[in-house]
């Protein structure tokens, strides 16, 4: 392990009844200390995924939480950590769901000597009627409904990525979802392949990011038929590589789009809330409003602190019932 592990310990840690949430995914490590009004005291972020770690290596990571904070105290991990490569498999959560019902799926563990919350992740029959899953962010989910408290009717999120989530919520609950892998298809097809000598950077909002949009919205044909036009307008029109990768990336989101569209007709009309990188998010938003959706981008660590909070509520909740 490296030596993020020395860091010295926080002196900002204080607060009645402090826990600790970590979000662990095959490729990083964070985790947060937070007070009981919600307030962040000390965070700490690492690449230390669990995919290059093995047992003792997972051990190491919650030990070194230890030595930085004390003991953890109510202690919540989300993530891959509760996959089948993780420290322990917690399963899925079936939707339609609430917070209660992922809080009560949560699987108790020990990593080392410290008692650890490991929460499922969510599976559900998606709008497409395929099964589709996610693990970690259904916890940002989670929070950002309990920041915007309770509303009734349907809403609609969308977790901007490498896998985009498209989540449908109603009354409070995840109803279901389905993802699109549009940002990986980007990553792979501009790093290898035969677009990758035509395209250069991460795709920007412009004239090329538009009319890939717009194509992937008007045309009717599938990403398989329309991916290759890239190339043919970098060929046979003079698109610069920039430009390339906009309209590229403009293709991608554009499809994404033109499915949420036909499997929640409810979309049109409405307002999406955008979870992730606020770039990112920004690429999503302008298409959206062209279809008339309107869009508001929130922090995802603030939805992910939320989470956490909501599921110690809900556990609270459910022990004084039962008290």
């Amino acid at each position: 392990m490296s030596n993020w592990m020395e860091v010295p310990v926080s002196l900002g840690v204080s607060g009645a009844r402090p826990m600790v949430g970590i979000n662990w995914g095959s490729s990083n490590f964070r985790a947060w200390r937070i007070g009981a009004d919600g307030t962040v005291l000390d965070r700490v972020a690492m690449p230390h995924g669990v995919a290059a770690l093995d047992r003792e290596g997972m051990r190491a990571c919650i030990d070194a939480l230890v030595a930085r904070w004390g003991p953890l105290g109510d202690c919540w991990a989300s993530g891959m950590i509760g996959s089948n490569i993780g420290w322990a498999d917690a399963g899925y959560c079936k939707a339609p769901s609430s917070v209660a019902d992922l809080a009560a799926h949560s699987l108790d563990a020990t990593i080392g000597d410290t008692p650890v919350r490991i929460i499922p992740g969510l599976a559900c029959t998606g709008p497409h009627g395929g099964p589709d899953v996610m693990r970690g962010e259904e916890v940002e989910l989670y929070g950002y409904l309990a920041l915007c408290g309770a509303r009734s009717g349907d809403q609609f999120i969308v977790l901007p990525g490498t896998h985009s989530k498209w989540v449908h919520c109603r009354d409070g609950r995840i109803v279901d979802f389905f993802t699109a892998m549009g940002g990986e298809i980007f990553d792979r097809m501009t790093s290898q392949g035969l677009l990758a000598s035509i395209t250069e950077g991460s795709g920007a909002v412009g004239a090329a990011f538009d009319g890939g949009c717009d194509r992937a919205r008007l045309s009717g044909l599938g990403l398989g038929s329309l991916l290759f036009e890239t190339r043919a307008r970098a060929v046979r029109a003079g698109l610069g590589k920039e430009d390339a990768a906009s309209h590229l990336r403009g293709l991608l989101i554009g499809g994404e789009i033109a499915d949420a569209l036909r499997l929640y007709p409810a979309l049109a009309g409405a307002q999406v809330t955008l979870i992730g990188n606020p770039a990112l998010s920004a690429l999503f938003a302008r298409p959206l409003g062209a279809h008339d959706i309107a869009a508001e981008i929130v922090d995802s660590e603030r939805c992910c602190i939320a989470g956490y909070g909501a599921l110690v509520a809900a556990t609270s909740d459910r022990a004084e019932r039962a008290a």
